[in-house]
């Protein structure tokens, strides 16, 4: 029997993996962000970690775990740029993730935010709820039509082509970039040729040295007047900055993010922007989805625990 440290609560169900092998699980009473002096010394006396996106897994971490017996850090997510990979893996501490599990689920929120910041959803409603709107006028709320539109993908792994499928029942032409020809029709070589084409520009990239800012000033004011900017990859990936102030000159027509630079910070000029939908980075937020991603993530401990390769190993 194995003790697993659980650094947040996980949707009921998440843990059965790990109790129906009657490790010794270990679930805080606390459901907030643990602090890095106590995320040291719970790897320091775990032989696994299951941890959040919240949860910077760093070598001291790591290192205090590894002087001990930590064997298996699983991120209850996608993307794990919290965690140093490298590390572990020079110290010969697994890492597991949830590919596969969250694609659909995203994809669906991508849409949504396509959908609402090019018909100005958010801010009709807050137009209604606060008492401003004084009746239907023929020039309130133009936004763009997204049917009959070019989607823009950067980035065509799972959570992308869940998006382009979702775009074809609304007649959309798909193009999308990545760093190597996906072979796949709509592809584009550069990541100007397609923000210079697209009506709506969807992220759907992992946060690497690569891809933080990807979209900054320059690549915004490629875009049409009338195009719509989604992220909901990771927040360093799009020029926060950049985006307020594209939106507020108007060089784009609408944004919408689920996702931070510095969450739960939202930088105040961006929460000023007009035509700005925002989301606190519920992409995955079904209970049957987050449940399902904890499970994967619980089953991967077991599998490292049990000296198997879990098919959800991250490699770096």
């Amino acid at each position: 029997m194995a003790r697993v440290f659980v650094t947040r609560h996980v949707p009921t169900g998440g843990l059965d993996p790990l109790t129906a092998r009657g490790h010794d699980v270990v679930v805080r009473a606390d459901d907030n962000p643990m602090s890095h002096d106590d995320l040291v010394e719970a790897a320091a006396s775990a032989d696994a970690l299951v941890c959040l996106l919240t949860d910077r897994i760093d070598d001291d971490v790591l290192a205090a775990g590894a002087g001990a017996h930590l064997r298996v850090v699983a991120n209850v997510a996608v993307g794990y740029d919290n965690i140093d990979v490298s590390a572990a893996t020079r110290r010969g501490i697994a890492v597991c993730n949830t590919p596969g599990v969250l694609d659909e689920t995203t994809a669906d929120l991508a849409f949504l935010l396509i959908l609402a910041a090019s018909r100005l959803a958010s801010e009709s409603e807050r137009d209604l709820r606060a008492g401003r709107w004084q009746g239907w006028g023929i020039n309130q709320y133009l936004g763009e039509d997204v049917h009959d539109t070019v989607l823009g993908l950067v980035g065509f792994g799972r959570i992308g082509r869940a998006v382009a499928r979702r775009a074809q029942g609304f007649g959309m032409e798909v193009l999308h970039h990545s760093r190597a020809d996906t072979g796949a029709p709509g592809y584009t070589p550069t990541l100007a040729a397609l923000l210079a084409r697209a009506d709506a520009v969807s992220v759907h990239v992992p946060l690497t040295d690569e891809s933080r800012d990807l979209i900054g000033p320059e690549e915004l004011a490629i875009m049409k007047p009338t195009a719509v900017l989604v992220n909901t990859s990771r927040g360093p990936v799009v020029d926060e900055e950049a985006l307020a102030e594209a939106l507020e000159a108007g060089t784009i027509f609408a944004a919408g993010l689920d996702v931070y630079r510095d969450e739960p910070r939202v930088s105040p000029r961006l929460l000023a922007a007009p035509r700005a939908v925002l989301l606190p980075h519920i992409g995955s937020a079904t209970r049957a989805t987050r449940t399902r991603m904890a499970q994967v993530a619980c089953s991967g401990v077991c599998e490292v625990l049990d000296g198997v390769r879990p098919a959800n190993l991250v490699t770096g």
